[in-house]
């Protein structure tokens, strides 16, 4: 089939739950994605977050073509040499003493709520009223049912209520509100480190360190979502660590295997004495070929100077952004390979723009444009990029 056709068949027989561009992508390597009519695109999406290695990384090909040759899929039901490798390494290099595999990061926040409720319930002297949880404005967790319930934008969540009760939003960064909504009844607070779809917002220090100490005194457990901001995409390994705080659980997803789906729940051993088998699982979580993939994702991201690389692009990145502040970018923000231009008119006509000029970047609300380039990026690359985006601010 041709573009057209292709387009037209995914009219015709898909779902429409995303509005998609006219172009149909057939190819990629490194930070290039090729179209059916093969004009070339400088990726700065990274597939939202996702290919961290950047399109058909050689490490990674060969490592899921070896694995896809030998085993694939078992199911949780018996053991596989490269689930236990990966939850070893993830385990050995975190604050977590387990891990819980699903398979995308709303699965894995929704692990973690069913957990902190559980554990409300097994030690809390009131175990009838300790299921309230705390969420943030700005907050964005996924769109199934318990995700969505602690997923701010009142526009994703209206449709489908009565969603999980019990939830409360506090003020992102404002630790005042938070010590006004996190009492003895709450049994979770989960926040991102650093926000994604709400905007690129970073936590304060003070801010993440106040709810540690307000979930220690409230016997609450701390989560948090590092779907988009974890492993690497900072410049650290996990976002907590720039933050002196950790959490009782932490999810993870995007880029854990390079754009095989993947999602994880790591929790400290208080939490997983809770939880017995039966309650809860996954049929397709953490396959041998996933895992595979996830490995060479791991090992690569983890090494020091490959994040200390991540770091200065990073900060190269939000420097040639700001030399584009004008009256269309009002502000530029971000951390490591995660960045934000907040603009004064619509991010969608800027997108497109750019798309057409052969550069794909994405929105992070109406008015901001989010750049997530594969963490390999150079700075030629990132020049490139401030250079089309520059044309399209005309």
């Amino acid at each position: 089939m041709d573009a057209q056709q292709i387009i037209k068949a995914e009219s015709d027989y898909v779902l429409h739950t995303y509005n998609r561009p006219p172009v149909v992508f057939t190819q990629g390597k490194g930070l290039h994605l090729y179209d059916s009519e093969g004009n070339e695109y400088l990726d700065f999406t990274s597939g939202i977050a996702v290919t961290a290695l950047g399109h058909s990384d050689e490490e990674w090909v060969t490592a899921v073509a070896q694995q896809a040759a030998a085993l694939t899929h078992v199911s949780n039901l018996y053991h596989s040499t490269p689930q236990a490798e990966l939850a070893q390494k993830l385990v050995e290099n975190s604050f977590a003493d387990k891990i819980y595999f699903c398979n995308s990061g709303a699965e894995a926040n929704e692990a973690a709520l069913k957990f902190a409720r559980k554990y409300a319930k097994t030690i809390s002297q009131s175990p009838n009223t300790k299921s309230n949880i705390v969420a943030f404005t700005g907050g964005f967790h996924g769109r199934t049912a318990g995700a969505l319930s602690v997923t701010w934008k009142e526009k994703y969540r209206t449709p489908f209520e009565p969603l999980l009760p019990g939830v409360q939003f506090a003020t992102y960064n404002d630790l005042t509100s938070a010590e006004d909504a996190i009492d003895d009844d709450t049994c979770a607070v989960i926040v991102e480190p650093v926000q994604g779809e709400g905007g690129v917002h970073p936590a304060a220090p003070e801010f993440l360190q106040g709810l540690g100490a307000l979930c220690d005194a409230h016997d609450a457990l701390l989560i948090f979502d590092e779907v988009q901001c974890g492993l690497g995409r900072t410049g650290h390994l996990w976002a907590y660590q720039a933050y002196g705080v950790e959490p009782d659980m932490m999810t993870l997803a995007k880029p854990l295997a390079g754009g095989l789906p993947i999602g994880a729940t790591l929790l400290r051993q208080k939490v997983a004495d809770v939880i017995q088998p039966g309650d809860h699982g996954s049929t397709f979580a953490a396959g041998p070929l996933v895992c595979a993939a996830a490995n060479v994702v791991f090992d690569r991201v983890s090494r020091p100077e490959f994040l200390a690389q991540v770091r200065q692009n990073g900060e190269y990145l939000q420097h040639r952004l700001k030399t584009l502040e004008s009256e269309k970018i009002t502000a530029v923000r971000g951390a490591g390979l995660l960045a934000a231009a907040d603009l004064t008119t619509e991010a969608a006509p800027v997108i497109a723009k750019a798309r057409e000029n052969g550069l794909l970047i994405i929105s992070a609300g109406e008015n901001t444009l989010r750049l997530a380039p594969a963490l390999t990026v150079n700075r030629d690359e990132i020049d490139t990029a401030v250079s089309i985006l520059a044309t399209c601010l005309d």
